[in-house]
């Protein structure tokens, strides 16, 4: 029955001690290696060492939408952010909303809500892969 079969007390524990090692880990990792929202975002962009650990956030597929000049431009000393934003867009039939949210906060609060006009819509639409 399983990987605990017909094995000793002892390989039992520790096997279950590994598991929960290896489960730790990988929560661990989630939590605290990801980020979470914009200025987490932003954080791990700026202090990645070279272009290659910045491009570890971008998701697959998508690397071609981040390049090189753009972590050059955002890791320049003479350079700093005047604002984190963090958007969501909410698509419906015929309408797109754009909600501002508070970034680097623990639970989301919304700051504004706005319908787009339909030819910024497209333009995010045609972002879209």
């Amino acid at each position: 029955m399983g990987i605990f079969q017909k094995k000793p007390l002892k390989e039992q524990w520790r096997a279950l001690i590994i598991l929960v090692l290896l489960f730790g880990l990988a929560i661990y990792y989630i939590l605290f290696f990801i980020p979470k929202n914009s200025l987490e975002l932003y954080q791990a962009l700026s202090f990645a060492k070279d272009f290659e650990e910045a491009q570890e956030v971008v998701l697959d597929g998508y690397e071609d939408y981040f390049k090189e000049e753009d972590f050059e431009f955002i890791n320049r000393l003479d350079t700093s952010a005047e604002r984190i934003s963090q958007f969501t867009l909410f698509e419906y039939d015929e309408k797109t909303y754009l909600i501002m949210t508070t970034p680097g906060t623990e639970r989301l609060k919304v700051l504004s809500v706005e319908e787009l006009p339909e030819d910024i819509r497209e333009y995010f639409l045609a972002l879209t892969p």
